[in-house]
């Protein structure tokens, strides 16, 4: 009663055209999620609309009749739903999916779906959905901590290639069960969202192994607009071979110039992270980089190596290298140094070693 009274209230604010509501953690269940999308579809100028709904056990139920109203708000440009940890599984992702793809005015959406037990069915439906969305420029898609697999991601992807005019991506898959294949599928699919130039993956506590790192590299040097990346591939087994690919498989991103690689956990060793750099260093309009390689086996010749090859990047200003939890010792501490003192350009550094951080702000 409480939620869908509130929106009975609201539907008769018939000029309104903002509005954020947080009903996180109230237990409103899909009785109210229903009641609360039937009355926003009568909110017939809403075009901006931040909706929290999170731990509120909607179901798939809630999750669908959310959708049913929220499709026939004809006006909606911007939309941002959390509805993290909430049980809707395949059939609500896929309701919601299907909602979404009647929102044909649509340019900026931000989906919160975290930890709802939506499988590769959830995530292949959503997909379907999304891709009807032609309009959207910038999209925001939290699935951590679900149930996906190679299939649901590899749809997933191919559908968000039909969003030609994706400008900004944010795609979260942490801790699902996405092995090489699916990493690999994600990236050929990706590769042709041509006008893509601002891209966040999350992948992390996957199985997607050297193989997977490696292909979903090569996809994204396809990305031929790419400006800005930020990958996260920690805890996925690559091992030496799969960061050497990655490093390879980047130096065709030509015109990268910011790049976040979190690879902490991976077991790279030495020759990883020598492999990483030199493909690195090929990066010629590369201008800030961020390196987390923490707890990688990573030894005194695994950090010069990487940090002799970093010194290529000519253009490089800031730099953070994150090398914690390693096995690295006063000469690979002494190497690193005298490696990055070649960065002439280097204007912001940032170095964290085991039992010590060195910070210079000024060169």
């Amino acid at each position: 009663m409480g939620a869908s009274g509130l929106g009975c209230s609201l539907a008769k604010c018939i000029n309104l055209s903002n509005l954020t509501l947080d009903l996180n953690l109230n237990k409103i269940g899909a009785m109210g999620a229903s009641g609360l999308g039937c009355s926003l579809a009568k909110c017939i100028n809403l075009s901006n609309l931040t909706l929290s709904l999170g731990g509120n056990q909607i179901g798939a139920m809630g999750a669908s009749g959310l959708g049913s109203g929220l499709e026939n708000c004809n006006n909606l440009s911007n939309l941002t739903l959390n509805l993290y940890r909430n049980e809707i599984g395949d059939k609500g992702a896929s309701g919601l999916g299907s909602a979404l793809a009647k929102c044909i005015n649509l340019q900026n959406l931000t989906l919160d779906l975290n930890g709802n037990q939506i499988g590769d069915e959830g995530a292949s439906g959503l997909g379907f959905g999304l891709a009807k969305c032609i309009n959207l420029s910038n999209l925001t898609i939290d699935l951590n901590g679900n149930q996906i697999g190679d299939k649901g991601a590899s749809v997933l992807g191919c559908s968000l290639s039909n969003c030609i005019n994706l400008l900004n991506l944010t795609l979260s898959l942490g801790y699902n069960q996405i092995f090489a294949m699916g990493a690999s599928g994600l990236g050929c699919s990706l590769a042709k969202c041509i006008n893509l130039i601002n891209l966040t993956l999350d992948l992390n506590g996957n199985k997607i192994s050297a193989m997977g790192a490696s292909g979903l590299g090569c996809s994204l040097a396809n990305c031929i607009n790419l400006q800005n990346l930020s990958l996260s591939l920690g805890l996925n087994k690559i091992g030496a071979m799969g960061a050497s690919g990655l490093g390879s498989a980047l130096a065709n991103c030509n015109n990268l110039s910011n790049l976040t690689l979190n690879l902490y956990g991976n077991q790279i060793g030495d020759e990883g992270a020598s492999g990483l750099g030199f493909g690195l260093a090929k990066c010629i309009n590369l201008q800030n980089l961020t390196l987390n390689l923490y707890r990688n086996e990573i030894g005194d010749e695994g950090a010069s190596g990487l940090c002799c090859s970093l010194a290529k990047c000519i253009n490089l200003q800031n730099l953070t290298l994150d090398l914690n939890l390693n096995k690295i010792g006063a000469m690979g501490a002494s190497g690193l140094g005298s490696a990055l003192a070649k960065c002439i350009n280097l204007s912001n550094l940032k170095i964290s070693l085991p039992q010590k951080q060195f910070i210079c702000f000024r060169f």
